[in-house]
């Protein structure tokens, strides 16, 4: 985690120099104190007052300071700094720090540095794919530092990227997980996690649904995956994206999750049920667009696949089945009801009556109950709760492991 570390971010001379402050927002944001070395090049696209308002700290891009002389001592910051990031990077900036060219701040500041180096290019794909810039990465990462690139993540060989500098979230994301206590704790495990709704077609344009917006299984998948588990995530249809490294299956009705959960589940050590799937669905879904008419219009509706009793039914005593229950009434009776009824190992109550919670909501206020216990949570962002969740999960697998 970012909490408490202190981070150098480089700024060099690139058009994605404005994304800079998103990733300065983004660290802080996660509790990391931040410090911007900044190029003379790096100037000419961000002013060192805007990066200055958002850090709180004055910007370093010379050796001594315009105002009164003082030196600014890269030794000093190298060994005060936890990470190092430079973002956006140009070719002409590897190629420095590849062949040891100290000729700013920002380079004496990397040569001084005795903290991981992240390193996020931002150039055209020509410039990228040049010889001498792949000969300059692949040196940069002889020396230990850590290539970000989109598409690939962690760029390990040759050429993968097209030169375009990762995003701000993801380039935040990839130091949150390298600082994560918890990266490994999953490792060799499959997990399965079904999230957001099902849409039960009425006809070619209306349907069944409800307002689940997925930001919870979401959650717990990105979760998963930075402790280092192989996450398959069942999406029902929802506007959020995921991690690259998470094998995504997307699908609209009860029935096409419920065959996908069946199919991956055979494979994987746990399942998270966490989708808001529809109970019921049309008996018949009209061919064409239902016009409205005089009378009162009547659907049949019949039960849908029930997909925690399925995987309930099929699974080996290796294998972990957590589930969701969202409630109105008599949450924690209906609750332990279903973790009986569906053989679940242990499920995650939440409550419409906590205000500010469950649906499109980006907090959530939890229980999680097993045959044996009830722990109560207090309500946090689905982040956290998803945290707390995979600990659950981690400490049963070792239970598993000690039997």
């Amino acid at each position: 985690m970012l909490k408490g570390k202190k981070i150098v971010l480089g700024i060099t001379g690139s058009i994605a120099a404005y994304k800079a402050c998103l990733i300065i927002r983004g660290l802080i944001k996660q509790g990391a104190e931040v410090q911007t070395v900044i190029t003379p090049a790096g100037k000419e696209f961000i002013t060192p007052i805007t990066l200055s308002a958002l850090t709180h700290k004055p910007v370093i891009s010379e050796f001594f300071s315009q105002r009164d002389g003082t030196w600014n001592s890269h030794v000093d910051i190298g060994l005060w700094a936890d990470a190092m990031l430079i973002a956006p990077c140009t070719a002409s900036t590897i190629g420095k720090m590849a062949n040891g060219i100290a000729d700013n701040m920002l380079i004496t500041t990397y040569l001084s540095m005795k903290a991981p180096v992240f390193v996020a290019p931002a150039m055209d794909l020509d410039m990228f794919a040049h010889p001498s810039t792949r000969q300059n990465i692949k040196r940069l990462q002889s020396y230990g530092n850590i290539i970000i690139e989109p598409q690939s993540g962690f760029l390990a060989s040759g050429l993968e990227g097209k030169g375009r500098m990762e995003e701000p979230e993801e380039i935040v994301r990839y130091l949150d997980e390298f600082f994560d206590e918890n990266k490994d704790t999953l490792k060799g495990k499959k997990i399965m996690i079904t999230a957001g709704p099902t849409y039960e077609k009425i006809d070619p344009v209306r349907f069944v649904g409800n307002y689940s917006s997925g930001k919870m299984g979401f959650a717990m998948a990105e979760e998963c995956r930075r402790r280092g588990a192989e996450v398959t995530l069942i999406s029902g249809p929802v506007g959020i994206e995921c991690s690259k490294k998470i094998k995504r299956i997307n699908v609209e009705s009860c029935n096409e999750m419920y065959n996908a959960a069946v199919t991956e589940f055979k494979d994987c050590h746990a399942a998270i049920l966490c989708a808001a799937v529809a109970d019921f669905r049309p008996i018949s879904i009209a061919e064409n667009k239902i016009k409205r008419e005089k009378d009162n219009l009547n659907i049949q509706l019949c039960p849908t696949n029930d997909i925690a009793a399925e995987l309930g039914r099929i699974k080996t005593d290796e294998q972990i089945l957590v589930g969701f229950a969202l409630e109105t009434n008599n949450e924690e009776i209906n609750a332990k009801s279903k973790l009986e009824r569906k053989n679940l190992d242990f499920i995650v109550l939440n409550s419409t009556r906590n205000e500010g919670t469950t649906f499109r909501s980006n907090d959530n206020q939890i229980e999680i109950i097993t045959k044996n216990e009830i722990k109560t949570f207090e309500k946090k962002n689905k982040k956290y709760v998803a945290a707390d969740i995979i600990d659950e999960l981690t400490k049963l697998f070792t239970e598993k492991n000690r039997s």
